[in-house]
């Protein structure tokens, strides 16, 4: 069985329908997308559970609130996981929570 996984960044300006990558391994299928604020990434997260995904990772621009959006999006249907960081450095240390939650 191939496990299918998504890691999900958030960046100003990012577009899921261009910033979007498959790689495939004989044992992982693994999307990458960037999206642009929160809101696009929960119907991004929703749409990928609908592609078969079972595991999100989001990035560390995702704040506490970000994380806990997609994780609700999802409804139990994937679980969520996070790389952390309370201020990220390619966010001029801020929290997505502060750049993103449209």
């Amino acid at each position: 069985m191939v496990l299918k996984a998504a890691f999900m960044f958030v960046a100003p300006g990012a577009d899921p329908a261009i910033h979007r990558s498959v790689i495939r391994t004989s044992e992982v299928e693994l999307i990458t997308v960037g999206v642009g604020n929160y809101a696009t990434a929960e119907q991004v997260a929703r749409d990928l559970v609908d592609e078969g995904v079972n595991a999100i990772e989001l990035c560390g621009g995702f704040g506490i609130e970000g994380t806990a959006r997609v994780k609700q999006a999802v409804m139990d249907k994937a679980v969520v996981g996070v790389v952390r960081f309370d201020t990220h450095p390619g966010l001029g240390n801020a929290s997505g929570d502060s750049l993103f939650a449209e």
